[in-house]
């Protein structure tokens, strides 16, 4: 892939996320708002543990978006700097394939272990 080719792709990935991490957080207010309209008892309704883990589960989610977006930026500003492409970890060349999969992956696959 061409750095222009890579870029298009960085961008894309991050409206992606950025919309993905919006639902994300409208779902998480409806979730919270609807388990203040009833009263549940995680411990003894059946649909008290379901609302509990997509409680719990969506912030994660969030997280995972935000540190994405991280990923993303740090290599757009990579490319800026003519740096894509190198293992923030030892510094040797990301293979190509692993960028292509993955073009916002900050390390080799030996320093990914």
């Amino acid at each position: 892939m061409e750095l222009a080719e890579i870029e298009a792709a960085l961008q894309c990935d991050r409206t992606a996320t950025v919309a993905q991490r919006d639902q994300l957080r409208r779902d998480l207010n409806d979730i919270i708002a609807a388990a203040a309209d009833v009263a549940t008892d995680d411990e003894h309704d059946h649909e008290g543990a379901t609302i509990a883990y997509e409680r719990s589960r969506t912030p994660a989610l969030i997280e995972q978006a935000d540190t994405h977006l991280a990923d993303i930026a740090a290599a757009l500003a990579k490319v800026d700097a003519g740096t894509y492409g190198n293992c923030e970890t030892c510094g040797r060349a990301i293979s190509k394939e692993r960028l292509e999969a993955r073009p916002a992956v900050r390390t080799c696959i030996d320093c990914a272990r």
